[in-house]
């Protein structure tokens, strides 16, 4: 089947600390739900359901705003009934080209995977509110930044706030925290080497 390739002019929510902290909402934040560029969307399939107020896209999904990508099985959006509140009407200014209603929640569903440049968070679920424009990845979820990995069982992204928090069911947060290679040519590292043209 062939792939359907979507732009969203909504400004949608999909919302991903330093690595405990900005590394993780600098990957969602090019979903933010304050933001204005428009949102790619692929998937093998796009159904709408009128009457339950859902569009839902399946198959290989990938959603891409700005630097921002999102990853999953599924991705379903939920949309306002009627005109909606105000909080969200002021959260989703725009409606979406697939029906031209506000969207208020996205839910991503199996093998969710964030990213941004090296900034990587993984879960099992994702749900996405777009008048609140914070972000919840479920189940087995690792954040990642270059050597730095972070692991628990709930990521929590408050984008308007640029705060994030992971919780773990046992208790205890997992994380390992490695030092980054510098770059050649930086402070205190040996120069680059320099190749010479062969003589004649």
């Amino acid at each position: 089947m062939n792939r359907i390739l979507l732009s969203l002019l909504a400004a949608l929510l999909v919302s991903a600390p330093v690595l405990a902290q900005e590394g993780v909402t600098s990957a969602f934040e090019g979903f933010s739900g304050r933001g204005e560029q428009p949102v790619n969307i692929e998937a093998d399939r796009l159904d709408v359901q009128e009457l339950e107020q859902t569009a839902t896209f399946a198959g290989n999904v990938v959603v891409v705003q700005g630097a921002s990508k999102l990853r999953a099985n599924k991705l379903t959006i939920f949309y306002e009934k009627g005109g909606g509140d105000e909080q969200a009407q002021k959260a989703a200014p725009q409606g979406d080209v697939v029906t031209g209603r506000q969207i208020k929640r996205l839910e991503a569903d199996g093998n969710v995977i964030v990213t941004s440049g090296e900034q990587k968070a993984t879960g099992n679920r994702g749900v996405f509110n777009m008048a609140s424009n914070t972000a919840q990845l479920i189940g087995d979820v690792v954040v990642t930044q270059g050597p730095n990995i972070l692991k628990g069982d709930v990521l929590h992204v408050d984008l308007t706030t640029q705060t994030s928090r992971v919780e773990s069911k046992s208790g205890r947060v997992q994380g390992t925290f490695g030092k980054t290679a510098p770059k050649p040519g930086a402070p205190g590292t040996a120069p680059a080497p320099q190749r010479i043209a062969p003589t004649q």
